[in-house]
């Protein structure tokens, strides 16, 4: 279920940040990053859902 996860954040990094953590703090944080770039957006995601 991870692999999906990641996958799904590399394509759009604050769905799979909302599907591991809901609507939080991280997925705040991973809206702005995604808005400052895009490869942020990613690290932050696929860090968020690795570390769970």
């Amino acid at each position: 279920m991870d692999l999906l996860r990641i996958l799904i954040a590399i394509l759009l990094p604050p769905l799979g940040v909302f599907l591991q953590e809901g609507i939080g703090k991280h997925f705040w944080i991973n809206i702005v990053l995604t808005i400052l770039g895009y490869i942020p957006g990613i690290v932050h995601a696929v860090w968020v859902i690795a570390s769970r």
